[in-house]
């Protein structure tokens, strides 16, 4: 009973926490009635909180004596079960960060270096093609070594270093990497926060001379990022900041600082930028210059940057990592090179062993995400500087003892979105074991699973996961090969899949950090975070899609990103934290709905009512819709497609997303215990949703556009009255069944399709979209050999033409909490998991489905298998097309279900209050596993 997996700010043992008021969770294996928690850092106890009563096992705020920057404390934890009984303490361990800019005395130092060539181009460039005519060599610039030699005394106890960058850098401590960050500190809204990162070192020093090397490179600062590949779009020079505190067994501290004493040189790189790719000559690196006894006296002086820390921020969650190694699964050789293929499209770049490099030998290797469909070489990511091309030049000859010199190879400041790589000058045939591919991502713990007896929907959740791991990359991105900006309206569909699959709040945390730090004056939450200077200066220009900065779905990420997080976790500072700007961005709203009409309506004599009812109403300016609606593309080039479902939607997907938004406000006042504003927003919210329906809704509870999706979101934010609900679902499912039983959703709506059909009696139709193997559908992808989620149905088209679009987009991918919660059936009925009931749906078409979540109070897991075979009256093929590896489970394709019966074991955690509700049962569950059999009925 003793409590385990103890954790401060969702992390074991973590060093750098970057708030005073840091909160504790564990794990008990019994009703807990009570817990007493310690903290103390010196020797000396600073918070003794006493017996707490109550079953609260997470996120118990830190109550005590203020904590000092960069201190290290320990804490402990027992509980008292329901029998009054004690358990053993528990301990584990946490340290501050810097917590305040007057903790810093460092300079900014930048390395001498020519200003990034800034290049700038429109989207109008982009979709034309328009590129630069200049190679890489002439356009991009090396990344810099910088070198800090220091003293390090007798009795050395404890080191930590605190470290960032404008740019990316790698830190290095007498040759020893400061820690296993990539790319740190990673992508930020620079203009307003930068993150820093803190590192243990204390067993890269030794007594004597030491050294700290770090390695700078532009990354996002200045490299070229975003749609357009546009440079330099935070600033034109790099520079890095540090300080290395060393603390001594006498009591005293030293702190070694960047300053003018840093001295620097260009590296081996001619270039290291996040969309192009690097160029690394091994011949040309200094060696030893990370190590003490390397003579830099030829090296340049740095020039000091000023000692602006204002904007320092600790880092918040797990950095990026390299995560995963892939092998190949097939190498072939073609006149153009060695294709290697990896079998998974995947976020990272590769690890090459070269056996036999001759002196200045180049080695070229290019990424991409998919081959033609002859198998030839396809680059499905077109725009400016986005080459995915990396260049190892080798230094080759023969080491001591005359014999052959291996050299190996990894990219160190970019990464690719790819499956396949092609290698080119080699001067002997690669093997398999000279070439890996290393996964980089943010490290985020994974907290759920989910497998079946179907193994096409067990790929279809494997292709989700890759998805949210490759795009998962500092900040939630759209895609990792073409933009990798961090969307709002992505996040926002894809928010509750997430929680499901990995434990994400401290990094989504970090970006509403940066979607905060990006809200502009008057409200307005802009469409991605972070979000440059040149993005602003961008959209003021330009006309059209181009020129949005805020938009309907987009924006309103700010509530329903935190929202959601809340509800999946029960964590109330993250709504803390948000809910100004969410009322930033609802008065941005309300002041807008007050001052326009819809360009139909213009210099239109309205009545009075109809006036106030339109000035309550966001339904006004320009916004993406719902984005990619598949009839809307359909046998049209794309750039004039896009438009199509923006120009049909906006005007009532708006004032829906606004409805939404102040229903999320209101339950966010009254969890914050602001009732009087929670009361305003829900009156506004009715008021809202009333003036739609006389607008827009008719008395057959149609809508203006047929569109699947507008019919979706109409019915999942209660837009419509409820004597009406039924004809508009069942007008959706006319809609669904004239597709030929195929959806129509575009990136807002796809999210709750399959939930508004099983609301509103027509699971049978949602099970129909699910098992949809015809475009679109999820299983089209999947029969085709998907391996992540892709940003289009059509990516590969019924005739196996290969589009140049992103493999991978999570977005389309929000089903996968749909299968968590309906086909699994792990569905949480109160926030943080705290009451849950557990409803699997045997009717689903498996015969068989394990699947898992992680809550504040542990696992919570079910496991079902069906005697009765597939759903009545859904039609499957017999076999999938392939056979994915790893798949979790086999089992038959089933026939039509005719009663059977139905077992379910759960894993239901101390401290969850969860039903079983299936074929007629409701019972409580008790803590610990149990075991069901229900009796199903005929069809």
């Amino acid at each position: 009973m003793t409590p385990y997996d103890l954790r401060v700010e969702y992390l074991h043992a973590p060093i750098g926490v970057g708030t005073r008021e840091p909160r504790f969770s564990w794990l008990v294996d019994l009703v807990q009635d009570a817990f007493e928690l310690e903290v103390s850092t010196g020797g000396r106890v600073v918070w003794a909180s006493g017996p707490v009563d109550g079953s609260n096992a997470g996120l118990v705020a830190y109550a005590g004596e203020r904590l000092a920057s960069n201190s290290a404390c320990r804490w402990r934890v027992r509980s008292r079960s329901s029998e009054g009984d004690w358990s053993e303490w528990a301990a584990s361990t946490f340290e501050m960060s810097l917590l305040d800019p007057a903790d810093w005395s460092a300079e900014w130092v930048e390395p001498a270096q020519q200003e990034a060539v800034v290049e700038r181009w429109s989207i109008v460039d982009w979709v034309r093609g328009l590129g630069p005519e200049a190679p890489p060599e002439e356009r991009l610039r090396p990344p810099q070594l910088l070198r800090q030699g220091f003293q390090v005394g007798p009795g050395a106890v404890r080191a930590r270093l605190f470290a960032t960058a404008r740019g990316v850098y790698s830190a290095f401590v007498n040759g020893h990497r400061a820690d296993d960050a990539v790319l740190a500190p990673g992508f930020d809204s620079y203009a307003q926060r930068i993150s820093f990162s803190s590192s243990d070192v204390t067993a890269a020093l030794t007594e004597g001379e030491n050294v700290l090397g770090v390695a700078l490179a532009d990354g996002w600062w200045a490299g070229r990022i975003g749609l357009t590949g546009s440079s330099a779009q935070f600033g034109t020079r790099t520079s890095a900041i540090w300080q290395l505190h060393i603390d001594y067994a006498d009591g005293t501290t030293q702190v070694v600082a960047s300053c003018s004493d840093v001295r620097s040189t260009t590296g081996p790189w001619a270039y290291a930028d996040l969309f192009v790719g690097e160029r690394f000559d091994r011949r040309a690196e200094p060696v030893g210059w990370r190590s003490p006894g390397f003579d830099d006296g030829e090296w340049m002086p740095v020039a000091e940057a000023g000692a602006d820390h204002q904007l320092l921020v600790p880092f918040r969650g797990e950095p990026v990592r390299r995560v995963l190694e892939v092998a190949p699964v097939a190498l072939v050789e073609t006149a153009d090179g060695t294709i290697v293929d990896f079998g998974q499209v995947l976020v990272g770049r590769l690890r090459l062993r070269l056996r036999d490099a001759a002196p200045g030998q180049e080695i070229v290797l290019e990424h991409t995400e998919t081959l033609a469909a002859d198998g030839s070489w396809f680059e499905n990511i077109v725009g400016i500087n986005k080459e995915q091309t990396d260049v190892y030049v080798a230094a080759g000859g023969a080491s001591e003892g005359g014999r052959e010199r291996a050299e190996e190879w990894e990219p160190e400041f970019t990464f690719h979105g790819f499956r396949y790589a092609r290698i080119s000058g080699l001067t002997a045939a690669l093997v398999a074991d000279d070439v890996v591919a290393v996964v980089l991502a943010s490290d985020l713990e994974q907290t759920g699973s989910f497998a079946s007896s179907d193994p096409r929907l067990n790929r279809l959740h494997e292709n989700v996961v890759w998805s949210q791991r490759g795009n998962f990359l500092s900040v939630p991105t759209d895609c990792p090969q073409r933009e990798r900006a961090g969307w709002t309206g992505d996040i926002q569909a894809f928010v509750g899949t997430a929680t499901d699959n990995a434990q994400v709040v401290p990094f989504l945390s970090r970006w509403l950090d940066n979607v905060r730090a990006d809200q502009l004056p008057d409200g307005r939450i802009p469409i991605f975070s972070p979000r440059s200077p040149f993005d602003a200066e961008a959209a003021a220009a330009a006309q059209g899609i181009g020129s949005i900065v805020a938009a309907a779905g987009w924006s309103d990420a700010i509530a329903i990103v935190p929202w959601t997080l809340y509800e999946r976790t029960g964590d109330r500072r993250v709504l803390e934290e948000n809910y100004e700007a969410m009322l930033r961005w609802i008065e941005y709203q309300r002041a807008t709905a007050a001052a326009e009409l819809p360009e139909a309506l213009a210099g239109t004599e309205l009545a009075d009512e109809r006036r106030r009812a339109q000035s309550s109403l966001y339904n006004t300016g320009l916004h993406f819709g719902d984005w990619l609606t598949p009839s809307t593309m359909e046998g049209r080039p794309v750039h004039e497609a896009i438009g199509i479902a923006p120009a049909l939607t906006s005007e009532y997907l708006a004032p829906m997303f606004q409805a939404r938004t102040l229903t999320i406000a209101a339950r966010a006042a009254a969890v914050l215990g602001r009732d009087a504003e929670a009361a305003a927003f829900a009156a506004r919210a009715a008021e809202v949703r009333a003036a739609f329906a006389a607008e827009y809704i008719d008395a057959d509870g149609d809508l203006p556009v047929h569109l699947q999706g507008v019919y979706v979101l109409a019915l999942a934010f209660d837009m419509v009255p409820p004597g009406l609900r039924a004809r508009t679902a069942a007008r959706l499912v006319e809609l669904i069944r004239k597709r030929g039983n195929r959806l129509d959703t575009g990136f807002l709506s796809t999210p709750y399709l399959l939930d508004v059909l099983c609301d509103n009696g027509y699971s049978d139709v949602a099970r129909t979209l699910l098992w949809q193997s015809e475009m679109p559908s999820w299983l089209y992808e999947i029969d085709r050999g998907a391996t992540t989620i892709w940003e289009t149905w059509d990516a590969i088209s019924p005739d196996g033409e290969i589009r140049p679009m992103s493999f991978n987009h999570y977005a389309p991918g929000s089903v996968d909490d749909w299968l968590y919660r309906r086909v699994a059936g792990i569905r949480s009925t109160s926030p943080g998991y705290r009451t849950a009931v557990i409803e699997p749906d045997f009717d689903a078409g498996v015969d068989e489905v394990r699947a898992h979540v992680g809550t504040p109070f542990g696992r919570l897991a079910v496991e079902w298998t069906s005697t009765a075979g597939a759903a009545a009256g859904r039609t499957r093929p017999e076999a999938p097309p392939y056979s994915p590896a790893g798949s979790a489970l086999g089992g038959s394709a089933g026939t039509a279900r005719g009663g059977g019966v139905g077992t379910v074991t759960v894993d239901v955690p101390f401290g969850v209050t969860a039903r079983l509700v299936a074929g007629g049962v409701d019972v409580a569950l008790p803590p610990g596993r149990s075991t069901h059999a229900i009796e199903l009925g005929g069809s």
